[in-house]
């Protein structure tokens, strides 16, 4: 799992090119240019060349630059695979991975430069989860993307405010992610003019476990940096803990009190990982 900032990762479509160059001046942590969702199909030709050629030309700065394909059983999948694979993104996402093989068949062609993303958005997807995640040993996937809107499309749930019918998918899909050390990032928010509602599910996901989050509109990206960075508080406590541990006296201990509260070694790992991630947040956002 890497201590890169993905707190909040936009999806543009690749169609738009005066999109794919606001994408290089926005605060994000990534960007994802889409082929697949956002692209009518008689633009799909024009979005790939698009895409290939906002890779080639750079300018994204401190982002990372990931692609979304089209799926290998669609009419522009192969292509978009192949391309995607030569131009060497920081990743490629594909979507609706149903299995460990799809995870072989899709990482094979990719360069050693750029990671695998796998949409978890089908039923299929969710009861293999982790033989899923367990394919990241053998292969390019580093990092799980959620697609709640497919999978309410294929249960036919409903989303509602707090995402009750998506507990179990979402737990589950974090739970494989932590087993294996990848990366997890929420799906997206579809109310784009009620901030409010999107602060909540951003908080909501953080208690999940998330990453970070996808999201559809720029105007959404500072509320996702905002809930997905740690809290002040909570990085100043956790180096209070590092610095706690690593006192003479405490050496070689299990658990000790650090401000009036117990620490043990797991809090130390935890703490360990919280302001690694607080400094990459920080020097990304001073690049």
């Amino acid at each position: 799992m890497t201590d890169r900032p993905r707190r909040s990762a936009l999806y543009m479509p690749a169609s738009n090119a005066k999109a794919i160059e606001k994408a290089r001046s926005l605060p994000c942590d990534v960007v994802i240019l889409d082929l697949e969702d956002a692209v009518a199909p008689d633009a799909k030709e024009m979005a790939r060349e698009q895409a290939i050629q906002a890779v080639k030309d750079g300018g994204f700065g401190r982002r990372e630059l990931v692609i979304r394909v089209n799926g290998a059983d669609t009419p522009w999948g192969e292509a978009d695979i192949r391309a995607a694979a030569a131009a060497r993104p920081d990743a490629i996402l594909v979507p609706k991975v149903n299995s460990a093989a799809d995870v072989a068949a899709y990482s094979a062609p990719l360069h050693e430069d750029t990671d695998l993303w796998a949409m978890i958005e089908t039923g299929r997807s969710i009861f293999n989860v982790e033989s899923i995640a367990a394919a990241s040993a053998t292969s390019r996937l580093t990092t799980f993307v959620m697609g709640t809107n497919d999978l309410a499309k294929e249960t036919r749930a409903r989303i509602t405010p707090g995402r009750e019918p998506f507990f179990a998918a979402l737990s589950l899909a974090v739970m494989a992610a932590r087993i294996h050390g990848l990366t997890i990032l929420d799906g997206v928010h579809n109310d784009i003019e009620d901030p409010a509602s999107l602060e909540a599910v951003c908080r909501q996901g953080v208690e999940f476990g998330f990453d970070g989050k996808t999201l559809i509109h720029p105007k959404q990206i500072d509320i996702c940096n905002l809930v997905f960075s740690p809290a002040p508080a909570e990085v100043e406590f956790a180096r209070a803990v590092i610095a706690a541990f690593a006192l003479p006296e405490n050496q070689g201990k299990g658990a000790i009190r650090v401000e009036g509260k117990m620490a043990e070694l797991l809090h130390l790992e935890q703490s360990r990982r919280l302001v690694a991630v607080a400094d990459a947040i920080r020097e990304a956002e001073a690049a």
